[in-house]
Order: structure tokens, then sequence, then C-alpha cells
């Protein structure tokens, strides 16, 4: 079983920045990727950023050049940089672990991001 240590969210207003960590540990062989969704009232679930071994980043289109994703390896920890954050960001933000291409994922249990004024 893989437990998740999720901190970061909160209230900020429009233009402001939060940072999101999530530290994994447990029954972990491997990470192949992970990241973060998130999910508003009323919304499905939307991925947000990813970033696998490699280091390679994906993006959602709506937080390209303003939010930022980064891993250390070492601590099996992932990091969310959310700089210029909108109302619309408003949503719980939930990290994910995949150890293997293709494996079914293990989730954060979420935290929640509030931006208004």
């Amino acid at each position: 079983q893989v437990h998740f240590v999720e901190s970061g969210g909160g209230w900020v207003q429009p233009g402001g920045s939060l940072r999101l960590s999530c530290a994994a540990s447990g029954s972990i062989f491997s990470i192949y990727t992970m990241g973060w969704y998130r999910q508003a009232p009323g919304n499905q679930r939307e991925l947000v950023a990813r970033i696998n071994s490699g280091g390679s980043e994906i993006y959602a289109d709506s937080v390209k050049g303003r939010f930022t994703i980064s891993r250390d390896n070492a601590q099996k920890t992932v990091y969310l940089q959310m700089n210029s954050l909108k109302p619309e960001d408003t949503a719980v933000y939930y990290c994910y672990l995949n150890q293997f291409s293709g494996s079914a994922p293990s989730w954060g249990q979420g935290t929640q991001v509030t931006v208004s004024s």
C-alpha cells in the first residue's frame, strides 16, 4: 500500500502563489510517473501536470506558463509551484503515482486550493 502526505493547499487571492507538495511512502518498487489532478465541484477530475522518471513534463493548457511541476526521486516527492493563480484554479488537488507504465495509479487524499478575493 502506498501512503501520501500532501501539503501546501489553502486560500490565496487572485494573482497569488501556492506550492503543493506530496510525499509518497510504503510499498513503492519504482516510480514511473507522479503528478497532480484537480477536481472542482460539479466537474470531472482533470490532469493538471505530470512528470515521468526521465523528467519529461506535461501540463494542462489552462496552467501552462503558470504552474511548474518538479520531483525529488530520492524523497519520492512531487511538487507543484502555482503562480498567477486564478479563481478558476479553485479545486481539490490530488497527487498520484504510477509505479509502472499502464499500472493503476495510487492517489493522495487531496488538498483544497481556493483562489478568491
